[in-house]
C-alpha cells in the first residue's frame, strides 16, 4: 500500500486554515493559553498575599479602626456639647431664680472643661461670687479667665472689663487706662463698657478734655446698649459736651466737633 505524501493536496486541505481540525486545534491552544495565564495570575496573587498579605490586612484594619474612632468621637462630642449646653441653661435658671448655691454647683463641672462652655461658665462663676458679695473672689475669677491664653478672646476681654469694674475704686486711674484703652476703639464689641471705665478714670485724673469726648463717642455708638449710651450722654452733658446728633445743624453746631474730639480721645 502506498501512502499519500504529507504535502499532498488532500492532507493540506484537511489541515488548512479553514478546516475543522485547525479550528479545534486553535480553540484548544487558546484554552490552554488562558489556563496557563490564569494559573500564572493565581500564583502571582497568592505570592503577593504570602508576602504582603499580613501588612496590607493590618493597614486596612488600622484604617477601619481609625474611621470607627473618628465617627464615635464625633458623635460623642456632639452629645457632650448638647449635655453641657443643657447643664449651662439649668445653671442660668438657678441663677435667675436666686439659687446661687445651685448655680455654683452646676457651673463647677462646666468650668473645669475645655470647650467653649468652660469660658462662659468661668465668667458666670465670677458673676455668682459678685452676687454673693465676694468681690475679691469674683475679681480673682475674672482675672484668671482674662489671663488664660487658651480661652476665647471675647470672654477674656469681657473678664478683664469686669475685673477692672470690681476693682475700680482701688486701682490707680493710670492702671485702668492702660488695661482697657486697647478696647476703646470704635467697632470693638466692648467699646462702650471699656470706654465708660476709661472715661471715669480720666475724670479721676481730672482730665475732662479726654473724658468728655469719649463719653460723646460712646453715646453715639449704635452698637452700645441704650442704657449705657444714655449714661454717657448725661456724663458728656455734665462735662459741657454736646452729644446729641442734629443732622440739620451738623455743619454749624457742636456735634461734629464733639464727634471729632471723641474720635481723637479714643485714638489717643
Amino acid at each position: 500500500m502506498v501512502l499519500p505524501p504529507r504535502n499532498s493536496p488532500k492532507t493540506a486541505a484537511a489541515s488548512g486554515p479553514g478546516s475543522k481540525i485547525a479550528e479545534r486545534d486553535a480553540a484548544q491552544n487558546d484554552a490552554f493559553l488562558r489556563e496557563v495565564d490564569d494559573a500564572l495570575r493565581e500564583d502571582e496573587f497568592f505570592g503577593l498575599m504570602r508576602r504582603y498579605g499580613k501588612p496590607a490586612l493590618a493597614v486596612v484594619m488600622v484604617g477601619l479602626l481609625a474611621l470607627a474612632g473618628y465617627l464615635w468621637w464625633g458623635s460623642y462630642s456632639q452629645d457632650q456639647k448638647a449635655a453641657h449646653a443643657e447643664q449651662f441653661t439649668l445653671a442660668l435658671d438657678q441663677l435667675d431664680g436666686g439659687n446661687l448655691a445651685g448655680a455654683t454647683a452646676g457651673l463647677a463641672p462646666l468650668a473645669a472643661g475645655k470647650d467653649g462652655n468652660a469660658a462662659a461658665a468661668r465668667l458666670l462663676q465670677g458673676d455668682v461670687a459678685l452676687k454673693q458679695g465676694h468681690a475679691a473672689e469674683a475679681a480673682n475669677l475674672y482675672g484668671a479667665l482674662a489671663a488664660d491664653s487658651n480661652a476665647p478672646q471675647p470672654f477674656r476681654q469681657l473678664a478683664s472689663i469686669r475685673q477692672v469694674a470690681v476693682q475700680f475704686d482701688s486701682m490707680p486711674p493710670e492702671a485702668v487706662i492702660a488695661r482697657l484703652k486697647p478696647l476703646t476703639q470704635p467697632g470693638n464689641p466692648w467699646f462702650g463698657s471699656a470706654g465708660e471705665l476709661v472715661g471715669m478714670a480720666y475724670l479721676k485724673q481730672g482730665n475732662k478734655a479726654l473724658a468728655g469726648p469719649l463719653f460723646v463717642a460712646i453715646s453715639r455708638d449704635t452698637g452700645t446698649p441704650d442704657s449705657l449710651r444714655a449714661r454717657s450722654r448725661q456724663m458728656a452733658g455734665l462735662l459741657g459736651f454736646d452729644s446729641i446728633d442734629d443732622i440739620a445743624h451738623s455743619s454749624a453746631g457742636n456735634a461734629p466737633a464733639a464727634g471729632n474730639a471723641g474720635a481723637g480721645a479714643v485714638a489717643q
